[in-house]
């Protein structure tokens, strides 16, 4: 059985949830429980073609509706409800392993394994009451975090694997101190692209210089300090051009340019959608991903960083945020700053021109994605889970 509080008519479940799945339904029998948000399920087209995926890669769909506020009561009533199916399922089924994505999944996860029996995979996705914090929607140590850290340490004391996105992060959950002499078995599993999609469409770009961001802007990937990065980008190479996919922010990211004194016709702003992003990327000299280093983003593994280099493109990323560093500059695929201060930066965009100048670079980036970030490997490592919890292993 596998639990997901995302929908999968959502954009995030497709690429996230289903993709794997879908590599994982071969000679299994899987129960997808997922929580889907009223606007999408209207939409009639997108659900019977979801419904119609999900049909043909054998997996059995169980669509529960999410509610939204009051925000703790209607957490509560879906877990409730949840729950009630989920068990249900695993007595009329027999299931032998229950998978939950992420904490709100988990909960429910946790009343299957104690009323069935069935092993319980606790699929972090990363530090989420830590996340909450860090991001400013909760206060530091108030009732919501104590509570949600509380149900982190249940998690992971009753858990028969806990999968983690980064190596950083199962390090921290190691030295947890509750878990010193019982920690369950920990895998770690990146977050994973289609690298039949994201894949090399042309020579790397040569001049001018095209520095690009994929993506949204705001709580954690740093606009003005990649917009910086641009500044002194254009100190070293004149011509150079900033490359921006964006849905919905293209008049804040322009006026924080423009505050910075960037010239706005040096900036190219795509409403795209994902279909349309291998091409994009695939402009791009290199390509950015700065995010605050806050204790949470130990556990973060960016999907636009396997996109990148999926598609040839070095990337210009920063230390304390999962194992960004190591990939890397452990790999010469990138540059990873120290820090976010102005030298740090200025110095960084010196040796990421110089390293996209290198024979090699677009391939050694591509094979590093293959290594460490196909949809394949991901399945793979998922299945070797299941398969040591078939087997008892703890």
């Amino acid at each position: 059985m596998y639990i997901s509080y995302d929908g999968m008519l959502e954009p995030l479940g497709q690429s996230q949830v289903l993709a794997y799945l879908e590599r994982l339904a071969s000679g299994r029998q899987i129960h997808l429980i997922s929580y889907e948000k009223t606007r999408d399920w209207r939409d009639s087209v997108r659900r019977v073609s979801t419904a119609r995926r999900i049909s043909e890669a054998g997996i059995r769909w169980h669509p529960l509706r999410y509610h939204k506020s009051p925000t703790a009561l209607a957490t509560a009533y879906d877990v409730a409800v949840g729950t009630a199916l989920a068990i249900a399922l695993a007595w009329r089924h027999k299931l032998n392993i229950v998978h939950a994505r992420s904490y709100v999944a988990a909960l429910i996860a946790l009343g299957v394994k104690r009323a069935s029996g069935a092993k319980f995979l606790f699929d972090m996705r990363g530090l989420w009451a830590d996340e909450r914090v860090d991001g400013g929607l909760w206060p530091a140590n108030g009732w919501l975090y104590r509570t949600s850290k509380s149900l982190e340490r249940r998690f992971l004391k009753a858990a028969d694997r806990v999968i983690t996105l980064t190596h950083a992060s199962e390090e921290e959950i190691r030295r947890f101190e509750y878990l010193r002499d019982n920690a369950p078995p920990i895998s770690v599993i990146p977050t994973c692209a289609d690298l039949d999609r994201f894949t090399i469409e042309r020579p790397p770009a040569s001049d001018p210089f095209v520095l690009g961001y994929v993506g949204s802007v705001g709580t954690w990937y740093q606009l003005d300090d990649m917009l910086r990065c641009f500044n002194y980008l254009k100190e070293l190479e004149s011509d150079a051009q900033l490359l921006v996919v964006n849905r919905d922010e293209k008049e804040h990211i322009l006026d924080s340019a423009s505050a910075l004194g960037i010239d706005l016709s040096a900036i190219e702003i795509v409403a795209a959608d994902h279909r349309e992003m291998p091409r994009l990327i695939g402009r791009m000299s290199a390509g950015m991903a700065l995010i605050k280093p806050l204790y949470s983003k130990i556990a973060s593994a960016p999907t636009k960083l396997a996109e990148y280099l999926g598609c040839g493109v070095p990337v210009l990323g920063n230390e304390g945020v999962g194992d960004m560093a190591a990939i890397l500059n452990g790999r010469r695929v990138g540059v990873a700053v120290s820090d976010l201060s102005e030298p740090a930066l200025r110095e960084g965009i010196g040796r990421l021109v110089g390293l996209s100048r290198e024979q090699g670079l677009q391939e050694r980036c591509r094979q590093v994605a293959l290594e460490l970030f196909t949809l394949e490997r991901g399945a793979a490592r998922y299945a070797e889970a299941y398969q040591e919890l078939l087997e008892g292993q703890r």
